[in-house]
């Protein structure tokens, strides 16, 4: 938010809260943290415990973060931009399977 939307620290601590829907003491409380980052797949602190499959992972995380907090985030965006051609490209061959080229030894 500081950077993003040029918002010095208590003024980003306090938007990033009210979107979070807690207080700006509860960002620095790991315990409401976890729950408040699970119930908006924020995704977890990897410190702790362990990224469980129905958890969102790393990149999936972002993705979240970017939508509830309306912010740009470079990863996600250039992973967008990455994946886009490809499932154009899934899409217009769908049920149609390539044959594996041969591979000399």
């Amino acid at each position: 938010m500081q950077m993003t939307r040029g918002m010095r620290l208590e003024q980003a601590k306090a938007h990033v809260a009210g979107r979070l829907g807690v207080s700006t003491a509860d960002l620095s409380d790991p315990l409401i943290m976890h729950e408040v980052r699970r119930e908006f797949g924020l995704g977890l602190i990897p410190v702790q415990e362990l990224t469980y499959p129905s958890e969102p992972g790393a990149i999936e995380a972002k993705f979240h973060i970017s939508e509830v907090f309306d912010v740009p985030i470079n990863s996600v965006q250039k992973f967008t931009e990455h994946i886009a051609p490809r499932a154009a490209a899934r899409s217009v061959g769908a049920g149609v399977v390539s044959p594996r080229p041969e591979v000399s030894a």
